[in-house]
């Protein structure tokens, strides 16, 4: 049986970063940003075309289900 894994110890050395938090932050950003343009976002996610989360200009952005956003090359 796999250990169990310590969520706790996994924030703080690496979801805490600086840098982790400032695309955690973006990618937040994009999700509203489709929401006030009316995009139907329920259950699916916001894609940014070049892999890039700070890029959240309009023409970047694009919803997509979990399976096709997860699925893309990195």
């Amino acid at each position: 049986m796999p250990a169990k894994r310590n969520y706790r110890k996994e924030y703080g050395s690496y979801h805490a970063k600086p840098a982790q938090r400032k695309a955690r932050s973006s990618r937040n950003k994009a999700r509203r940003k489709l929401k006030a343009a009316g995009a139907k976002i329920r259950g699916r996610e916001v894609d940014h075309k070049d892999k890039n989360p700070n890029n959240n200009r309009r023409s970047n952005l694009r919803v997509v289900s979990r399976k096709t956003n997860r699925s893309r090359k990195k």
